[in-house]
């Protein structure tokens, strides 16, 4: 028996249920002409907020080539009173691209659908874990605990 692992679409269409179109196939299928996607704990140069389809692919396409994520996992999903909002716990895991290390993210997403299309998207996530993804860990620790890289 071949056991096959979640991937990040197959988390959203199942979280958001019948709140999205199911023949949206991926993530930016699943996006409305208006989407806006959120990063509250960007860090500094990145961009906190991001309004429209085509602006939120151009951005994402120029992270794209950062991190390569293998598993998904640990997938909690919460309903609010909103129905057209879901929450969704999970941890992402895979290599950090440009520093070749692994990489291990945890995410909450905060996520508003309408329409058979996702229209808001609040991603939480660990801002440490994404630095370290860029310049590496070392370069990180040595950083926060004072000393050199």
């Amino acid at each position: 028996m071949i056991e096959t692992k979640p991937t990040f679409v197959s988390v959203l269409k199942d979280a958001l249920g019948s709140r999205i179109d199911p023949s949206a196939a991926n993530f930016i299928e699943m996006m409305a002409e208006d989407f806006v996607m959120e990063f509250p704990y960007a860090r500094p140069g990145m961009q906190p907020k991001i309004e429209g389809r085509k602006a939120v692919v151009a951005y994402l396409m120029t992270v794209a080539g950062s991190v390569s994520v293998d598993t998904v996992d640990n997938v909690v999903v919460h309903e609010t009173a909103d129905p057209e909002v879901v929450i969704v716990e999970f941890e992402a895991h895979g290599r950090a691209l440009k520093v070749d290390e692994p990489y291990d993210q945890r995410y909450i997403s905060v996520i508003r659908a309408r329409g058979g299309r996702m229209i808001h998207y609040k991603d939480y996530w660990n801002p440490i874990q994404g630095l370290k993804a860029q310049i590496g860990s070392a370069a990180v620790e040595a950083f926060m605990l004072g000393g050199a890289a």
